[in-house]
């Protein structure tokens, strides 16, 4: 591997490192805003009486779901490897 070889990896380990951390910014955002809000709206279901249907439920699960899939994106997901860019090349022939 030449020195040029190794400046465009280290660059590209850079921004995969710069998108990563942006990812888990905004998922930590993302997490403040849903419980934020979800506290907000159980509040106001407990004071206008909580012997009603406790509605608060389906933005709760229904948002959560998203959060779900925002969480398995930034941290359960992992990068696509040359191993695998490798195989789908072979596989298409």
């Amino acid at each position: 591997m030449d020195a040029s070889s190794e400046a465009v990896t280290g660059e590209n380990r850079r921004e995969l490192a710069l998108e990563r951390l942006k990812k888990k910014r905004d998922f930590k955002a993302h997490l403040v805003m849903y419980i934020s809000v979800n506290v907000l709206l159980i509040v106001i279901w407990a004071v206008s009486g909580t012997d009603t249907f406790f509605w608060p439920i389906f933005v709760l699960v229904g948002w959560g779901i998203g959060l779900v899939a925002n969480a398995w994106d930034v941290y359960g997901r992992k990068p696509i490897s040359e191993d695998e860019v490798q195989q789908e090349m072979d596989r298409l022939g």
